[in-house]
């Protein structure tokens, strides 16, 4: 926690920054190591306070004990003053993507005759870079989605609900020491299979159908993502050929990763190569996007992305195509860019399985 607070005050002080207000919860949890639902932060080049109420008194002592401890009555923006006052600061810059409306009328109304900065994406920049300890639990929670899925493997068959196969994920992640699921499973199957985000339905899996299974693991703060599409029987020639272009696709992406390319460039990859064998008009989404204490965050595989990949960043890589009439296919894994080039870290089969 230490080298984090280190670095961000090289930022604040870049940015000619007195002190940051951190309100956003993967942030604080970034920087504090605290892990309640409710709290707020300010880093000064001198300080660092952390600002919650009675219930975390104990939780905050054992997990940020080299954060002040200030304890909120009700109206954390008047601790804030106080702390600001004693220090003599004059200005605070705030998260301007994760402050309320009503929260920020009253931060105004609590700093009165102190100046107010928005600022966005400070705390989001130095997550882009994944230390050590971060890639360890990236690397343990894709392990669990891995395991999980080796196992569903043996339990889909005709006849199974897709609310089954995402229970069952749910269980085996939770089994394997999973939190929770990282986001809401999606199994869409047959003609669903060519919705990109189709949660689990009731609907019965049949012979000549996709299954895309999109599901990762939450595990000590960090997320995998994963997707595997199978299919129940025998595919037909244009299941089989739509899966090959997503496969390959997925393959040429991946290996461009590197630092120094950029996000843009990955995306254009894997999206030249659908687009030149027929199929452009059905992959509408990016290539792929970062990955840690949240599921989306920076960099982007995308089209919009002109920065560049460095060493340490964790993106997916899940290029997709989706016929309504045919079903869809996506394949993901999760990738480290390295001072090598990259490592794949998802260690799942990836060529078509066929369930009989």
């Amino acid at each position: 926690m230490e080298k984090r607070l280190a670095r961000l005050r090289r930022l604040l002080k870049e940015h000619d920054i007195e002190a940051l207000l951190i309100s956003q919860p993967a942030n604080r949890r970034y920087l504090t190591g605290f892990t309640g639902s409710s709290g707020w932060v300010v880093v000064t080049q001198q300080e660092q306070i952390l600002i919650t109420d009675f219930r975390y008194r104990g939780q905050v002592k054992d997990q940020a004990p080299h954060f002040e401890f200030v304890e909120h009555q009700g109206n954390p923006f008047a601790d804030i003053k106080q702390i600001l006052d004693r220090s003599g600061i004059r200005s605070l810059a705030f998260e301007e993507n994760h402050l309320t409306f009503s929260q920020h009328r009253k931060l105004i109304e609590s700093l009165e005759g102190l100046q107010t900065v928005p600022v966005s994406d400070l705390v989001e920049r130095l997550r882009l870079i994944k230390d050590e300890e971060e890639i360890q639990r990236i690397r343990d929670a894709v392990a669990i989605s891995d395991g999980a899925f080796a196992q569903i493997l043996k339990e889909i068959r005709p006849g199974v609900t897709e609310r089954d196969i995402s229970l069952r994920l749910e269980f085996l992640m939770r089994e394997a020491g999973a939190e929770s699921s990282s986001f809401d499973t999606i199994i869409a199957s047959g003609p669903r299979s060519a919705l990109p985000h189709g949660v689990a339905s009731d609907r019965v899996l049949e012979a000549g159908d996709l299954v895309t299974m999109d599901f990762g693991a939450y595990y000590q703060g960090y997320c995998s993502d994963m997707t595997r599409t199978v299919m129940i029987g025998s595919p037909s020639k244009q299941q089989r050929e739509i899966y090959g272009i997503v496969l390959e696709a997925q393959k040429r992406a991946i290996q461009a990763i590197q630092a120094g390319i950029s996000g843009k460039e990955v995306d254009a990859t894997a999206r030249e190569y659908i687009r030149d064998h027929g199929y452009g008009e059905a992959f509408g989404h990016g290539t792929g996007h970062g990955l840690g204490l949240e599921l989306h965050e920076g960099p982007t595989l995308s089209y919009r992305n002109e920065k560049t990949l460095e060493a340490g960043m964790v993106v997916t890589v899940e290029p997709g195509i989706y016929l309504p009439e045919v079903g869809g296919v996506r394949i993901e894994d999760n990738v480290l860019v390295t001072d090598e080039g990259h490592e794949v870290l998802t260690k799942s089969p990836k060529e078509l399985i066929q369930i009989d």
